[in-house]
């Protein structure tokens, strides 16, 4: 282990983080918005269910790799759009899922209260179906940002990476084991700080949930 490398390269180790958080805040918020809309559509239109659900599955089990050889002659190597493009696409059968559960596990005297109240569709998904819901797809946000992680490492292979980069071009290409340990090591301990986050706006969100299991 190189310490002096590392000392060396305190700048370049911190610009590589943020370009890997960068990378991965970004597909994680675009995901979202996508799978949301996708939930609401599917909650209007039932029948498409099944077809999003499996165009979102085949998203999710194409190859990285692959699913990056295809998108490079189209939008251009060490273009962020290419990772992103692909990064995203592994999220949305991820939330997707969650967020459909989460609705869909509301209770149903829940509803009926809220509809006995006078509450518009709109108003009830808002204010009593997605607060319920909320343990449900904060998971799914948990599973995607973990996922996403550790994906953003292989975005080094187009040029891009973050953390990946010190892996794959500093230490696979130029056989430096140091930079391959730091950024492997950066890599896990953004997935651990990203869970742990997680968990903590969980509960910030959702105090009933604690009072209830204090109970």
């Amino acid at each position: 282990m190189d310490w002096g490398w590392i000392v060396r390269n305190l700048d370049e180790i911190g610009q590589r983080t943020f370009e890997h958080v960068l990378l991965t805040v970004v597909a994680i918020v675009i995901g979202f918005a996508i799978s949301f809309g996708l939930a609401l559509l599917i909650r209007r239109l039932s029948w498409l269910e099944g077809p999003i659900i499996g165009i979102s599955g085949i998203l999710y089990a194409i190859p990285s790799l692959a699913l990056f050889a295809f998108l490079v002659p189209f939008t251009g190597i060490q273009n962020p759009l290419t990772a992103e493009i692909a990064l995203v696409s592994y999220t949305i059968l991820i939330l997707l899922r969650n967020i459909l559960a989460g609705l869909a596990a509301v209770p149903r005297d829940v509803i009926e209260a809220a509809d006995g109240m006078g509450y518009t569709p709109s108003q009830r998904l808002w204010r009593v179906e997605l607060p319920v819901a909320l343990p449900v797809i904060v998971a799914g946000l948990r599973i995607a940002t973990v996922t996403i992680i550790g994906l953003v490492t292989v975005t080094a292979l187009i040029g891009l990476g973050g953390l990946g980069y010190l892996i794959v071009d500093v230490g696979y290409r130029r056989f430096f084991l140091t930079a391959t340990i730091v950024g492997s090591v950066g890599a896990v301990l953004l997935a651990v700080l990203a869970d742990r986050g997680f968990v903590l706006l969980q509960h910030a969100l959702t105090p009933w949930a604690r009072r209830r299991t204090a109970g």
